[in-house]
């Protein structure tokens, strides 16, 4: 699949609503693939299956507090350096690359970013997680280490070992000398495993989950908001957003939580949204019908752009929709990593469909 200029503000889309109301902002990442683009370069996302087998693919993102990001903007070398560190460590010759996290702006920065290597139609979470040991590699039981972290100034930290809680520590604490953000590579894994332990065809999934929105044109009729896909949870005004310091686990503080309540025009029902860095719970009158695992994104009304967690305010006239994740984690063995109670919310996951 070739990525051309009319395609990008599409995968933007598809990709912030995957973010769940969180995974950064992508402004970013497209004007990076777009100056790519409009220098001449071909860029092609492969089919998982299209690699020889023992292909090694590197999974890359961004970790961090992605505000500071586009503010503090990548010199061109930090995941070259990643990826060549993993490389060393490992002795394997990476001959692809995947996204890490689909959601948000780690959902384009492999395509931004020139590696000299394809980048594949997968990725390790299917929309946006906050924390690392919430990946499909950690699902499936596979180790994610050794990791490569290159942050702007040039420092490189391998972390050789250890569990995804581990390497989630490390990250944590490397992040404030980084300066907020570094890039990330994991240890490269076999096409033929990959398959088994990503979400296949979540890049060209992001990419017409986005056409489908941008054809809905600004402020479309209430009958057409179904051809978005999934359903719509509401459609009125946000009338409170609640923020607050998230729970603390052995003395440290955690992401911060919050809530968002939308007043529905056409039925006066409350529906709210518990927040972490995403959407992950929606209440309707107080009784639960939406949950993380599948995607919570807030639009807005008129012109059908996702609405982040940090940038949600009380007076806006938005539409809630729930997208359905993708089939790998309604898995029964692997659902729980992702679920209510992975965040502290004590819930059984509710799923479009009615799937747990």
């Amino acid at each position: 699949m070739r990525i051309e200029p009319p395609d990008v503000p599409a995968l933007e889309r598809g990709v912030a609503v995957l973010g769940s109301g969180g995974g950064g902002d992508t402004r970013t990442a497209a004007l990076l693939l777009r100056r790519r683009l409009a220098a001449g370069a071909e860029v092609v996302v492969h089919a998982l299956d299209a690699l020889p087998p023992q292909a090694y693919v590197v999974p890359v993102g961004v970790v961090g507090a992605t505000p500071v990001f586009n503010e503090k903007l990548p010199g061109g070398q930090e995941f070259a350096a990643a990826v060549a560190a993993v490389e060393r460590w490992t002795g394997v010759r990476a001959g692809a690359v995947a996204s890490l996290e689909i959601g948000g702006l780690n959902g384009m920065l492999p395509l931004a970013w020139d590696l000299g290597l394809p980048v594949v139609d997968a990725d390790l979470t299917g929309r946006g997680v906050p924390r690392l040991d919430q990946l499909s590699l950690n699902a499936c039981g596979r180790p994610v280490t050794p990791v490569a972290l290159a942050e702007p100034g040039g420092q490189v930290l391998v972390q050789a070992t250890g569990t995804a809680a581990d390497l989630e520590r490390t990250v944590r604490a490397f992040l404030p000398s980084a300066g907020g953000w570094a890039a990330l590579a994991l240890a490269p894994v076999p096409a033929y495993e990959l398959a088994c332990c990503s979400v296949v065809g979540s890049v060209s999934a992001a990419l017409e989950l986005g056409r489908r929105l941008l054809a809905l044109g600004e402020s479309p009729a209430p009958d057409r908001l179904g051809e978005a896909g999934g359903r719509v949870l509401a459609l009125g005004r946000v009338i409170e957003v609640v923020r607050r310091p998230g729970p603390r686990l052995h003395g440290r503080a955690g992401f911060s939580r919050g809530g968002v309540t939308v007043a529905d025009h056409a039925t006066g029902a409350l529906l709210r949204l518990e927040m972490e860095n995403e959407y992950l719970l929606a209440l309707r009158d107080g009784r639960v019908v939406a949950s993380t695992p599948d995607v919570l994104a807030v639009l807005d009304r008129r012109t059908v752009t996702p609405i982040s967690g940090d940038a949600v305010r009380a007076g806006m006239e938005v539409m809630v929709l729930q997208v359905p994740i993708a089939p790998f984690w309604t898995d029964p063995a692997r659902i729980a990593l992702v679920a209510p109670r992975a965040y502290g919310i004590d819930c059984e996951p509710v799923l479009l469909g009615g799937g747990r």
